[in-house]
């Protein structure tokens, strides 16, 4: 249970949904944690209790990923205050879904500078700090794979960008004993997925396991490739999606 003892991690988007779980998954590991979030301090620090009671240490950043002067502090502040730092997941995202007819300069810039320009900054701010075992996981989605449905040409193009960055990252810093790998969860039932029954069963069938995930079943991959156990795995995506590429 104490695979991670030792290990600092910084989760972007730590505050709900797979960003929390996988928080949470990695303190149940023994892992420091410090997590982003952009507006809700309530749920962040609601987070950051479950981290201690699970027995490690927990912080809370404001920041929008957005912003690129946010995202290099946090790993800045995670450092100086948890005195290290092992393990990046970058899993902030910004979700535009409208057709490409619809889609705003604005949605499309700030989609680039969340889903692809924050990962790439916060590894590179990240990098000074990364000892050898360490770890940067980006968490990407089974759209930049199978797009099935109308609307998802901005979203499916960010993502793909972290296959590549990926890659780039697992043959740059393999020298150096860090891996760098590419989580790909499918439909997961957070507080953004979808509610309406007949597109619920519409995506369901499109899995070979009739369902959507659960935020902890993706953050436990995760946090199997933030342990020792996956030291040889790099530059590989993971589907975590129910058989949805399959």
């Amino acid at each position: 249970m104490n695979e991670l003892a030792s290990r600092t991690a910084l989760v972007t988007g730590g505050s709900r949904g797979i960003g929390a779980a996988i928080a949470l998954a990695l303190a149940a590991k023994g892992a420091d944690v410090a997590i982003t979030y952009q507006n809700n301090a309530t749920a962040a620090d609601r987070i950051v209790e479950q981290i201690k009671d699970l027995g490690a240490r927990g912080l809370a950043i404001q920041a929008d990923s957005a912003n690129p002067v946010a995202i290099t502090n946090a790993v800045a502040t995670t450092v100086e205050t948890l005195g290290a730092l092992d393990i990046l997941v970058n899993n902030a995202a910004a979700f535009d879904f409208a057709p490409l007819a619809e889609l705003s300069p604005e949605a499309v810039n700030r989609t680039l500078a969340v889903n692809v320009r924050a990962p790439l900054l916060a590894a590179q701010a990240a990098l000074p700090h990364l000892r050898e075992g360490g770890r940067i996981i980006n968490i990407g989605s089974n759209v930049a794979d199978r797009a099935v449905f109308p609307g998802f040409a901005l979203y499916s193009m960010s993502k793909s960008a972290l296959t590549g960055l990926t890659k780039a990252l697992a043959r740059e810093l393999g020298p150096q004993g860090i891996t760098a790998n590419l989580v790909s969860p499918g439909p997961t039932q957070t507080d953004a997925a979808p509610t309406d029954p007949g597109f619920v069963e519409a995506i369901n069938a499109f899995t070979a396991l009739g369902r959507f995930a659960t935020p902890e079943e993706i953050a436990a991959v995760v946090a199997f490739l933030a342990t020792p156990a996956a030291q040889y795995v790099t530059g590989a995506t993971i589907n975590t999606d129910g058989g949805f590429t399959a």
